[in-house]
């Protein structure tokens, strides 16, 4: 987030004066001086925890400085967002007592469905500040967590998916009506809304499990909401 904002200076400064920088919230060279020292404090930690998660971290980090640096330059900057949460998933993964190849094909799916989650995602958000017209296709990307957890879990676990599936459908579409369906269409809302339900991407990747499980991730998810009440979330 911070390196963004700092790649991302001069454009805010012509198109977006309220943003942190540009409104004299915070100095561009305390900016990148965070951002880079907590990219690397990650990248350091995280390679610590064999070579398989070394080596995807550092794609991570990759892919992090590359749509940070050139997001607001190529059409195709959506695609290089959902790399970024591709590989956080693979990471984690490569991180458990079995690693990546302990569960390759769920990781795996599970990396896509949310890549395409955020690819959508990222489409709203940059009509944010283009003011281009919205097209409803890119949407439906946001849909692959809830088709991956119906084709996934079946007999006793397909309830849970259904539910689960539900709830999130029923928020993907109550964040959209932001943009697109409501008086006043606020991209920004939809985005920051659909951003808190990455908790629930996740959920369903888990599958709920326990009630345990499944109530933390749902104060994850209210904690995200509440949260971006004092850091905007867009």
């Amino acid at each position: 987030m911070y390196l963004n904002d700092a790649f991302d200076a001069q454009f805010d400064q012509q198109h977006r004066p309220e943003r942190p920088i540009p409104s004299g919230g915070i100095r561009l060279g305390s900016v990148w001086l965070w951002g880079l020292s907590w990219l690397a404090l990650g990248v350091v930690s995280l390679c610590s925890l064999g070579k398989a998660t070394a080596v995807l971290t550092c794609l991570l980090a990759l892919s992090i400085l590359i749509y940070d640096a050139i997001h607001k330059i190529f059409a195709f900057s959506p695609v290089l967002m959902a790399t970024c949460r591709f590989f956080l998933i693979l990471v984690a993964a490569s991180a458990a007592k079995e690693g990546v190849t302990g569960g390759t094909f769920l990781s795996i799916w599970s990396a896509l469905v949310l890549a395409a989650y955020i690819a959508g995602i990222s489409y709203l958000a940059r009509k944010e500040s283009t003011r281009a017209a919205l097209r409803y296709w890119p949407c439906l990307l946001m849909l692959a967590p809830v088709v991956l957890a119906l084709v996934v879990n079946q007999g006793r676990f397909q309830r849970q998916a259904f539910l689960l599936g539900g709830l999130f459908l029923v928020w993907i579409i109550a964040s959209l009506r932001q943009a697109f369906w409501a008086p006043q269409p606020n991209i920004g809302r939809s985005v920051s809304a659909l951003l808190a339900g990455i908790v629930l991407v996740d959920l369903l990747a888990v599958g709920g499990a326990t009630p345990a499980i499944t109530f933390t991730f749902l104060g994850l998810f209210f904690l995200a909401l509440l949260f971006q009440r004092f850091i905007p979330a867009t």
